[in-house]
C-alpha cells in the first residue's frame, strides 16, 4: 500500500479508537504493576488486514503511552506509520502469534508473580486452586524451552505454534503472553492471570498444603467467566474513567 493509504488507515475513527484503546491498556498494566522498565510489548491487529497490527513503541514507559504513541507495524517490523522506533523482540514475537496463532490482541509481559511461576517445575499456575484460577482451566499452554532473546523469526514462529491455539501462553523462564479477541477482554485476562498467580505463590510460601477442587468444577467456572464478559468491559471502561 502506498503511505498515504497507512497514514489514512492509521488516522481512520477505528484504528484512532484501537491505538486509544491500547494505550490505556498500557497504562493500566504500569497501574497494576505488571510492566517491566521499558520492554514487553502489547499488539492489536487492524480489523480486515491480517498482516497490520498496532504496537507499543520503544524506549517508552508503558506510564506514559497516549493513542498518539503508538506505532503501526506489518509482520514483516517495518514501521508503517508513527513517529516512534519499533523494538526488534517486540517483532519476532507478536508477528508471529498474530500470524501463525491467528490471535487479534497479544499481550506480553514479565509480570511479577506469572514471571515467578515460569521459574518452577511446574511452570505454571495451578488451574484447580483460586477462583480466579479457575477461569483460566483448558487455556492455558506452556512452553518450556527457553532458547534466550527472541532476536529471530524462527524463535518467535516457535513460540507461536508452542501455543497450540491456548489464549495463555507460560513461557519458561521468560515470561507470560496473554491473548484475546478484544483489548478489554485481554487485559481483563491478564489482569486476574496475575492475581491468581500471586495466590498460588503467597499460599505456597505458607508452607501448607494446597487444597484445589476437581477438574469439572474448574471447568465450570472456565466456561462461567468465558461466558458473560459484561464485567471485563466494565473493568475497562472504569480504568478509562480513572486512569491519567
Amino acid at each position: 500500500m502506498p503511505a498515504s493509504i497507512h497514514e489514512d488507515m492509521f488516522h481512520s475513527p477505528a484504528t484512532s479508537r484501537l491505538r486509544a484503546d491500547l494505550a490505556l491498556a498500557l497504562r493500566a498494566a504500569a497501574h497494576h504493576g505488571l510492566g517491566e522498565g521499558v520492554c514487553n510489548h502489547f499488539s492489536v491487529a487492524v480489523p480486515g488486514h491480517a498482516s497490520l497490527f498496532l504496537l507499543n513503541p520503544r524506549g517508552l514507559l508503558w506510564s506514559e503511552v497516549q493513542a498518539d504513541d503508538i506505532v503501526l507495524v506489518d509482520d514483516n517490523g517495518t514501521r508503517l506509520a508513527g513517529r516512534h522506533d519499533v523494538e526488534p523482540t517486540a517483532m519476532f514475537i507478536h508477528a508471529a502469534i498474530h500470524r501463525i496463532a491467528g490471535k487479534a490482541c497479544v499481550l506480553h509481559t514479565h509480570m511479577p508473580y506469572a514471571t515467578a511461576l515460569t521459574l518452577t517445575e511446574g511452570r505454571t499456575i495451578d488451574t484447580a486452586l483460586s477462583q480466579n484460577a479457575m477461569r483460566f482451566h483448558g487455556r492455558i499452554a506452556v512452553d518450556d524451552q527457553y532458547n534466550g532473546l527472541a532476536l529471530d523469526v524462527a524463535e518467535g514462529e516457535r513460540i507461536a505454534r508452542a501455543m497450540q491455539g491456548a489464549d495463555v501462553v507460560f513461557l519458561g523462564n521468560h515470561g507470560v503472553v496473554v491473548c484475546g479477541e478484544r483489548i478489554d477482554h485481554a487485559y481483563d485476562d491478564l489482569y486476574y492471570l496475575e492475581r491468581a498467580c500471586a495466590a498460588q505463590v503467597i499460599a505456597e510460601s505458607t508452607g501448607r498444603r494446597l487444597v484445589p477442587v476437581d477438574a469439572t468444577l474448574a471447568g465450570r467456572v472456565a466456561a462461567q467467566s468465558q461466558g458473560e464478559r459484561l464485567q471485563s468491559e466494565l473493568f475497562f471502561e472504569a480504568l478509562r474513567r480513572t486512569l491519567p
